[in-house]
């Protein structure tokens, strides 16, 4: 019987940082993995453009599978071992879970938590911020690239990330993995902390990136898939026209919509309550609203962003530290 190691596919864990930074929690958390050390490396990217820092290390790895860390997401120790079963299976490209709210993080980060996860602020994508389900095959909508590993072989052939996007580099990159044929996995055990952002206006503004980056991949890759995402914007045209459409109309229909979007808000407040407790839940109800207006501001400036190629846009400088174990 051979040794278990022969087994194991190998890993390189990439993980995109500032280049300045200094204290990087997913370095700590990539040394504590339980896999055999000749088969895994770690490799700091060092930029200031997450796609083009992924696609150089993606060039430099010597792996067949590459674990997608951010730079604050902490694995837990056997996902390795964990989702390298799943491939396996020839198909499966991509395998990823949700990234946690760790249970230490302040009570405003909790609330962030809690809308992030609420089915009515991001709807099928809440699964990657709660483990939800069983393992299943999936879409984009449902992993992410903080926690997700892929076929390096594969992501070489379609050329890497789309540097022009940023966010939504890799949700692209899925649906053309799912065009030719490859299974994308959700395992919901797969499981990396990562707080949310420390702070109101950090959380506004990652709601309006969000908005703009699936604007922008619509533009470049458009597919079914991103037609609900048109909500957002439409919501956000509604309530910009409400007065006036009630003026003109002299109609109190008009804004109907309004009042059951309120009594959608508040039953999805307290569906939250058993995990959340009444007063973070409370405090996600005005937060599960300024994320539909901000995702759909996000989502117009997005339409009528200048998309600038990699050789319409200056170097940027990426370089590479393949951490010792």
């Amino acid at each position: 019987m051979p040794p278990v190691n022969q087994t194991l596919p190998s890993v390189t864990v990439l993980i995109p940082a500032r280049p300045e930074q200094a204290d990087i929690k997913a370095v700590t958390g990539s040394r504590a993995l339980d896999y055999p050390a000749d088969k895994l490396e770690i490799i700091v990217a060092r930029g200031r453009h997450p796609s083009v820092q992924r696609n150089a290390a993606l060039k430099a790895a010597r792996h067949d599978l590459i674990y997608f860390l951010d730079d604050d997401s902490v694995p837990q120790s056997g996902n390795l071992k964990l989702a390298a079963a799943h491939f396996a299976d020839s198909k499966v490209e991509m395998v990823g879970g949700p990234n946690i709210c760790p249970p230490d993080a302040p009570p405003l980060e909790q609330v962030f938590a809690l809308v992030l996860g609420s089915w009515l602020g991001f709807f099928s994508s809440r699964a990657r911020y709660l483990p939800l389900g069983q393992l299943r095959e999936t879409s984009e909508k449902e992993l992410i690239l903080c926690n997700l590993l892929a076929r390096r072989d594969a992501l070489i052939e379609l050329g890497g990330f789309d540097e022009k996007l940023y966010p939504n580099e890799e949700n692209a990159l899925m649906d053309e993995l799912q065009k030719r044929g490859g299974k994308l996995l959700y395992d919901p055990r797969l499981v990396v902390h990562r707080r949310p952002r420390h702070s109101l206006k950090a959380f506004a503004r990652m709601l309006m990136t969000y908005g703009r980056g699936r604007a922008e991949q619509f533009r470049v890759k458009p597919t079914v898939g991103s037609v609900p995402n048109f909500a957002p914007p439409f919501f956000c045209l509604y309530l910009l026209l409400l007065p006036f459409l009630y003026v003109w109309l002299s109609n109190p229909t008009v804004a109907a919509l309004l009042i059951l979007y309120g009594l959608a808000v508040l039953v999805q407040a307290a569906a939250l309550v058993p995990r959340g407790g009444v007063l973070r839940s409370l405090g996600a109800l005005p937060l599960i609203v300024l994320t539909h207006v901000l995702y759909g501001i996000g989502f117009w400036r997005g339409l009528f962003t200048s998309l600038k190629s990699p050789e319409e846009r200056p170097p940027t400088d990426v370089r590479l530290e393949t951490i010792r174990l």
